[in-house]
C-alpha cells in the first residue's frame, strides 16, 4: 500500500441507509475524504480522478456485484493497485478466504458499527501496507 495516509476513500454500497451511515462514520469519526458511489458503473466512473487510497466495496449489489467491479477496477491504472476491503453480511471463513483470492486485503462484515468503522479500517490499513 505504500507508505502514504490513508485519506481518501471510495465507499461503491447501493443501499442509501448505509451509504449514509458508513459516509458520515468516515468522514466525521475518521476524517477520511469520502466518494460514495451506488454502483459498479458509478464507481468505474468515478475512480480515476478521485483517486481514492482505499476502496470499500459492498459484495451484493444489482447488476454488477462487488467481485465483478473489483476485476473492472484493476483493469483502471489509477485503481490497479488501490487495496479493496469488501463489505458484506456474508463472513463465513470460505466467502472471507474467497475474497480474499479475489485481491481483498480485508473484509467487514455487515452490520458494522459506525462508531468503529473509521478504527477498524485504520487497523487494516496499518495492517497490510508496506
Amino acid at each position: 500500500m505504500g507508505a502514504h495516509v490513508l485519506n481518501r476513500i471510495l465507499l461503491v454500497e447501493d443501499e442509501p441507509d448505509i451509504q449514509v451511515i458508513a459516509g458520515l462514520a468516515l468522514e466525521k469519526v475518521g476524517n477520511f475524504s469520502v466518494e460514495i458511489c451506488s454502483s459498479a458503473a458509478e464507481a468505474i466512473e468515478k475512480a480515476p480522478s478521485f483517486a481514492p487510497d482505499l476502496i470499500l466495496l459492498d459484495v451484493m449489489m444489482p447488476g454488477i456485484d462487488g467481485p465483478s467491479t473489483l476485476k473492472k477496477l484493476r483493469q483502471i491504472p489509477q485503481t490497479s493497485k488501490t487495496p479493496v476491503i469488501f463489505l458484506t453480511a456474508k463472513v463465513q471463513p470460505p466467502e472471507i478466504e474467497r475474497y480474499k483470492q479475489l485481491g481483498a486485503v480485508d473484509v467487514i462484515a455487515k452490520p458494522f458499527d459506525p462508531m468503529k468503522l473509521a478504527a477498524k479500517i485504520n487497523k487494516i490499513w496499518e495492517r497490510h501496507r508496506d
